[in-house]
């Protein structure tokens, strides 16, 4: 049995990945989809200080709270740079990691340094009354919930590389409606030969539209 710690993009909650969740409890498997503190059920956490840390706290805080010592780590989008944190401060409590349509950040980078001019205008138009959440753009969700800003702007800080991970994949998503942000770093990762690459047939939501070719990608963990 493998333990799965599934992490949302900027925005979302764990809903985007219990359908998947159910699949992977199915094959045997253990799975927890995450909220992380600030969004969905947790919106009422939301604070100017919750920031990139304190997402990677949510993830290492599990997976000490429920004794793993055997995860795969996996980041949606913005997750990517949350599930490359708690694997840096824990190492001995995972085994692999998945990236799907992810950041996969060095140390010093954050997730603004990552994006385009485009997208760091969207992080910043929603900032509301508050002036520390980033709105969802009108095409998400409903449940989608504002995002702390924090957490987009902070830079990670890492001790170790990827390297120490033998098991580590990369799902790209080929059917962006504009340029994916992620085609360079999805050719880069493809000639290494420590990661395993996948292109899947859908848009950036990949467990919503391509749910059964994400899923074996993340069985070859198992």
């Amino acid at each position: 049995m493998t333990t799965y710690v599934l992490v949302p993009g900027a925005w979302h909650g764990a809903w985007t990945f219990e359908p998947l969740a159910r699949e992977l409890r199915r094959a045997g498997h253990e799975a927890y989809p995450l909220t992380l503190t600030g969004l969905g059920s947790r919106k009422h956490l939301l604070t100017a200080s919750v920031n990139l840390d304190t997402h990677i706290d949510d993830v290492v805080n599990l997976l000490a709270d429920e004794d793993v010592t055997d995860a795969v780590l996996v980041g949606h989008s913005y997750g990517g740079m949350v599930v490359t944190g708690a694997a840096d401060r824990v190492p001995d409590r995972v085994k692999g990691l998945v990236y799907v349509d992810a950041m996969v950040p060095e140390d010093g980078q954050s997730t603004w340094s990552l994006v385009s001019d485009n997208e760091r205008a969207w992080y910043l138009d929603g900032t509301g009354e508050n002036g520390y959440t980033s709105a969802p753009l009108p095409f998400f969700d409903p449940r989608a919930t504002p995002h702390p800003l924090a957490s987009l702007l902070q830079a990670i800080r890492l001790e170790g590389d990827l390297g120490r991970f033998a098991a580590k994949s990369y799902v790209y998503a080929t059917q962006w409606p504009t340029p994916s942000p992620f085609t360079g770093l999805y050719e880069r990762l493809s000639g290494l030969p420590d990661w395993r690459t996948h292109a899947v047939d859908s848009g950036h939501n990949v467990m919503r539209d391509a749910p059964e070719e994400l899923l074996k990608v993340l069985l070859e963990h198992g």
